[in-house]
C-alpha cells in the first residue's frame, strides 16, 4: 500500500492506493466520525462490494452501518436522486456525527459528497471510489455536485473527505468501456503538468490496457500525487486549480448536450483535450507536433478524438456558456503551450474558437 496526502493543513488527508484494500477496512476506523455510517453505493458496483464491506464495517465496534443503493448512471446525478440520500439518513436517524461512505464510481462520490456537504451543515464522508476514472479524479480534492438539465456539476460544494481508498483490484471488475474512459484523467494530467508521465503513458499505454498491475499502480499514484499537489496549492479554483479542467468546457457541453447519455464522462474529456490542444494550435500557443502527440496518445488509448458531429457550434456555445468558469460573461479556457504546460485564458480570437467547434480541420 502507498500513502499519498492531500496537503490542506486541518483539513488534510490520506490517498490509499493498493491492491486488495477492500479487505483492510480497519485502515478506515480513524477516519470514522462517530458511530454512525451510511454506505452508498450503486446497482452496479452493490453486487460486488458492498456485502464484504459492510460486513467488515460491522467489526468496527459502529453503532449502524446502514447502506443505500441507487440506479447507476450520469443521468441519475441529480437533485431526486440526492434526496434519496437524505431520506436514508434521516429515516435512520444519523445524527451530525455520522459518516457518509462513498462506494462506486464518479456518480457516486460526487453526490455522496454533497449530501456530506449539506446535511445537518456538514457531516464526513470517506470515498472508496471503484472506477479508474474515480480513484485518479474524481475521488482526490473534495468537489462534489449534481448536474442540472442545462449544466455538468453546477450545483455542489467544496466538501474534502476524511480519506481515501483506492483498491487496484477494483478495476478488474470494471468493464472495458469504463477502464479506457478513465484513462482520458490519466492523460490528462501528463498533458497539463507533468510531461514525464506524458513520456511514460506513452511508452506504456498498452501494458495500462492490459490491465498490468504494476503499471496501474505507478498511473494511478501519478495522477493523484499532481492532483494533490494544485488542490494542495488552490483549494476552491480561485486559480492554478482550473488548470484541472483541461478539455472539461468543451467535454461538459458536449455531455449536457446530449442528456447525460450516450457518451461517457471520459470519453467527453478525451474529445474535449483534442479541442483544447487545436485551439491551442490555432492561436499559436501550441506546436502542431505536441498536438499529434496528444491526440495519438488519446487515440492509443481507444478514446473519441472528435466531438459528435451531431452538436452545431451554436448547442456547444450554449452549453459552454453556463460552464462554472464563465466569468464577466466571458469563457475562459485551459488550453495548452506544450506538453505538460497548461494554461487559463479568456483572450483568444472568438473566430478561431468557431473554427474548433465547427469542427474544421487543422492545417499543420
Amino acid at each position: 500500500m502507498n500513502t499519498l496526502y492531500v496537503e490542506l493543513e486541518e483539513r488534510s488527508y490520506p490517498i490509499y492506493i493498493g491492491e486488495g484494500l477492500l479487505g483492510q477496512l480497519d485502515i478506515i476506523k480513524q477516519h470514522i466520525n462517530g458511530r454512525q455510517v451510511l454506505v452508498v453505493s450503486n446497482e452496479t458496483i452493490a453486487p460486488l462490494y458492498l456485502e464484504n464491506v459492510v460486513l467488515q464495517l460491522e467489526t468496527l465496534g459502529l453503532e449502524s452501518v446502514d447502506s443505500l443503493v441507487l440506479r447507476d448512471g450520469e443521468r441519475y446525478k441529480n437533485t431526486d436522486t440526492l434526496n434519496l440520500i437524505f431520506t436514508a439518513l434521516l429515516e435512520s436517524r444519523h445524527n451530525r456525527s455520522t459518516t457518509l461512505i462513498a462506494l462506486g464510481g464518479g456518480v457516486i462520490g460526487d453526490m455522496t459528497g454533497f449530501a456530506a456537504a449539506c446535511y445537518q451543515r456538514g457531516v464526513a464522508f470517506i470515498q472508496i471510489p471503484t472506477t479508474l476514472l474515480a480513484q485518479v479524479d474524481s475521488s482526490v480534492g473534495g468537489k462534489t455536485a449534481v448536474n442540472h438539465p442545462l449544466g455538468k456539476n453546477m450545483i455542489g460544494a467544496f466538501h474534502q473527505p476524511n480519506c481515501v481508498v483506492a483498491d487496484t483490484a477494483t478495476l478488474r471488475t470494471l468493464p472495458e468501456r469504463e477502464f479506457r474512459a478513465g484513462l482520458a484523467e490519466v492523460i490528462k494530467y501528463g498533458l497539463i503538468s507533468d510531461a514525464a508521465f506524458f513520456e511514460w503513458l506513452e511508452a506504456n499505454m498498452q501494458p495500462l490496457l492490459d490491465r498490468d498491475s504494476k503499471a496501474l499502480a505507478y498511473a494511478i499514484e501519478a495522477s493523484c500525487r499532481n492532483k494533490a499537489k494544485v488542490v494542495g496549492q488552490d483549494e476552491t479554483e480561485r486559480g492554478l486549480r482550473a488548470i484541472l479542467n483541461l478539455g472539461h468546457t468543451f467535454g461538459h457541453a458536449i455531455e449536457t448536450v446530449q442528456g447525460y447519455r450516450d457518451w461517457l464522462h471520459g470519453e467527453a474529456i478525451a474529445a474535449g483535450m483534442v479541442m483544447a490542444a487545436e485551439l491551442s494550435v490555432r492561436l499559436g500557443k501550441l506546436t502542431p507536433g505536441d498536438y499529434r502527440r496528444a491526440k495519438a496518445l488519446i487515440s492509443s488509448a481507444g478514446l473519441p478524438v472528435v466531438p459528435p458531429a451531431s452538436i452545431s457550434e451554436s448547442e456547444f456555445r450554449a452549453a459552454m456558456s453556463v460552464d462554472k468558469k464563465v466569468t464577466g460573461g466571458g469563457i475562459r479556457l485551459v488550453l495548452l503551450s506544450g506538453v505538460g504546460c497548461a494554461f487559463i485564458t479568456d483572450d483568444f480570437d472568438d473566430n478561431l474558437l468557431s473554427l474548433t467547434l465547427n469542427g474544421s480541420n487543422l492545417t499543420d
